[in-house]
C-alpha cells in the first residue's frame, strides 16, 4: 500500500483511534453557546437565582457557568471550626444543587464583553446571552498576607481559618490541642463574606475553654480592622457586654499584615497611624483572609467600579450601564452586609425586575439592604442580628433579638441548613419578610 492509500484510510476512519487523536494540533475544542439567561457563578446567590429563573422560564434557556464540583453551605463553617458539625455535612455535589432545567458548564469566566452580550470562559468557550446575572462571590486572598499560606499549610503550626474548606477542620484540631497561651482572632481590612463569622469562632473558642478546658490558661484577643465591633449599634452594645463579661480583649483598627510561622509571631498595623506596627506572639492564630472580586471582574472595567465590584443600582440590582445585566450576592457594590440572607432577598428582587424588563415594564421591585447575621456566642446561645441599608434593625421575631437565646442557636444550627438545601437553593426562599409581617403587630423590644 502506497502513502496516498494510507492517507485515504486514515481520512475514511476520521482518526477514530484515541491514540491518533492525541496527535491533533490542538487538544482543546472551543464551543459556542447561546442562551436567554446566563448566570455567572453557582454559589449561594447564583444557585438561588438560576433556580428561580428556571422555575419561571423552563428548560434550555438558562446556562450556569460554575467551575466547582462541590457546593458548600458556608455558614456552617463556623460550627465545623468549633467541632460542633462535620465538614461532610456542609456540602453536596454541584450537579445535585443546580437546577435540573439549567445547563451547567463546568468552567469559569475569563473575559466579559458586555457590549457584545458575550463572555469567554477560561477554557476558551464563548457564551452569547440575552440577559446576564453575575454572582461570582468573593475570592479569598490568603496570599495577600506574607507567611499566611505557609503557616496554614503547616500542620504543626497553630494558624487556622474557618473561611476555607481546606483549613476549617484545622481550626478545631488546633483548638483541641492547645494547652494555653495567646489566642488571636483577626478581621481584615477588606470586604468580608459573613462579617460576623470572625467573632463567632472567637466566642465558640472562648466557650470551649471556659466549659471544657482551662479558661484561666488562655488569653483571647480580637484584632479588627474596623472602627466598631459590629456595624449596628443595637447589636454592638450587646456584643461589648459579652466580651467584657467573658474577659475578651478587643483592639479596633488593627490589621494583620504578616505572619511569621517560624517564630509564631503575627504583625499588625495601626490603620489610624500606618507607621505604627505591633508584633505579637501567638499560640493559636485564627485568620480571616482579605477578600475581593475575582480576577475576571478586576479586569472587566466596563462592568465594575475601581475596586472590581459590579456596579448596580442598589435598589433594583440592575447594572448602572447595561440594562440587560443584573448582579447579586457578594460581588456587587451594593452597600449591604455580604451574607446568604442578603443574597436570598436580592434574588427575589432580581427575578421580579427581570420579569418587568422582559415585559417592558418599570422595575418596581426594591431591595432594602436586608441582611442577617446569626451571631453564635456559645454552644447553646445566639444573637440574631437583622438590619437594612441604614443599619437599622429589621427583626423578624416578636422579642428582642439582641439577647442571647437558645432558640436562635437551634435555628442557626439545625433549621437554617435545612432551609438552605431544601428551599433556598431551589429558588423558593426570599427571606423572612412574610414572617416579619405576621409577627410585626405583636413585636416588642
Amino acid at each position: 500500500m502506497n502513502m496516498n492509500s494510507v492517507l485515504r484510510v486514515f481520512k475514511s476512519k476520521r482518526y477514530s483511534s484515541p491514540a491518533l487523536r492525541q496527535f491533533s494540533m490542538s487538544s482543546t475544542r472551543y464551543d459556542n453557546h447561546s442562551c436567554k439567561f446566563l448566570v455567572i457563578g453557582g454559589g449561594t446567590a447564583g444557585c438561588a437565582i438560576s433556580s428561580k429563573i428556571s422555575n419561571s422560564y423552563g428548560s434550555d434557556g438558562v446556562i450556569v457557568l460554575e467551575p466547582n464540583n462541590l457546593h458548600y453551605y458556608q455558614p456552617l463553617f463556623t460550627l465545623i471550626g468549633a467541632g460542633i458539625k462535620k465538614l461532610d455535612s456542609s456540602h453536596k455535589e454541584m450537579k445535585s444543587v443546580l437546577p435540573k432545567k439549567a445547563k451547567w458548564i463546568k468552567d469559569s469566566v475569563a473575559v466579559f464583553e458586555p457590549e457584545a452580550n458575550k463572555v469567554t470562559s477560561n477554557e476558551g468557550h464563548t457564551i452569547n446571552y440575552e440577559y446576564m446575572i453575575i454572582s461570582t462571590g468573593l475570592q479569598l486572598n490568603f496570599n495577600a498576607i506574607p507567611g499566611l499560606e505557609e503557616a496554614l499549610n503547616d500542620d504543626d503550626s497553630k494558624v487556622c481559618s474557618i473561611y476555607s474548606p481546606k483549613y476549617v477542620t484545622k481550626t478545631w484540631t488546633s483548638m483541641k490541642d492547645l494547652n494555653g497561651g495567646n489566642l488571636i482572632f483577626t478581621y481584615p481590612n477588606s470586604p468580608v463574606k459573613c462579617p460576623g463569622a470572625p467573632q463567632k469562632i472567637m466566642y465558640l473558642a472562648e466557650d470551649y475553654f471556659r466549659n471544657v478546658s482551662n479558661r484561666n490558661d488562655v488569653n483571647i484577643t480580637y484584632n479588627s480592622s474596623l472602627g466598631v465591633i459590629f456595624g449596628v449599634k443595637k447589636y454592638a452594645d450587646a456584643l461589648w457586654k459579652i466580651v467584657k463579661k467573658r474577659d475578651i480583649n478587643v483592639n479596633l483598627r488593627r490589621n494583620l499584615i504578616e505572619v511569621k510561622p517560624d517564630t509564631s509571631e503575627a504583625v499588625f498595623q495601626n490603620l489610624d497611624n500606618l507607621d505604627e506596627k505591633f508584633t505579637v506572639k501567638y499560640d493559636l492564630l485564627h485568620v480571616t483572609p482579605p477578600m475581593g472580586p475575582s480576577k475576571a471582574l478586576l479586569n472587566a472595567k466596563s462592568v465594575t467600579n475601581a475596586s472590581g465590584f459590579v456596579e448596580v443600582n442598589k435598589s433594583t440590582m440592575q447594572h448602572v450601564k447595561f440594562p440587560n445585566i443584573f448582579a447579586l450576592g457578594d460581588c456587587t457594590d451594593s452597600p449591604n452586609s455580604k451574607t446568604a440572607a442578603a443574597a436570598a432577598a436580592q434574588s427575589c428582587v432580581v427575578e421580579k425586575n427581570l420579569k418587568s424588563l422582559l415585559n417592558k415594564k418599570s422595575l418596581d421591585a426594591v431591595y432594602d439592604g436586608y441582611a442577617s447575621c446569626p451571631l453564635v456566642t456559645s454552644r447553646n446561645r445566639c444573637v440574631l442580628a437583622e438590619f437594612d441599608y441604614s443599619l437599622n434593625p429589621m427583626e423578624t421575631f416578636p422579642f428582642n433579638q439582641a439577647k442571647e437565646r437558645l432558640s436562635m442557636y437551634i435555628m442557626k444550627k439545625d433549621a437554617m441548613p435545612l432551609l438552605y438545601w431544601n428551599v433556598m437553593t431551589k429558588g423558593y426562599w426570599n427571606g423572612p419578610e412574610i414572617m416579619r409581617k405576621i409577627f410585626n403587630p405583636f413585636k416588642f423590644n
